[in-house]
């Protein structure tokens, strides 16, 4: 049983609306969905440098913390010295 030329025709009229959503979704994904996907991208980009920058101001108050608490240990055992002498 062979298709005739009427029948490739009317399936042809029938695939047709599906082509044309599929070019449809093609061009929604192509032009809205991606361009979306990239500026999110960019967004949790610009976040993560802005993390790293937070980060390093926090490092650096850890370091200074860290250096006051030293400074003052060694303070109080030049009073202490001090005191011994005086």
């Amino acid at each position: 049983m062979a298709l005739t030329n009427e029948d490739l025709q009317a399936i042809n009229s029938l695939l047709e609306p599906i082509r044309n959503e599929i070019k449809s979704i093609e061009l929604t994904l192509e032009n809205e969905t991606n361009r979306n996907i990239q500026i999110i991208a960019e967004g949790h980009l610009d976040l993560v440098h802005k993390l790293d920058d937070a980060l390093k101001v926090e490092n650096e108050k850890e370091m200074l913390l860290l250096r006051v608490n030293h400074l003052e240990n060694e303070l109080r055992k030049v009073k202490e010295r001090i005191n011994q002498i005086a």
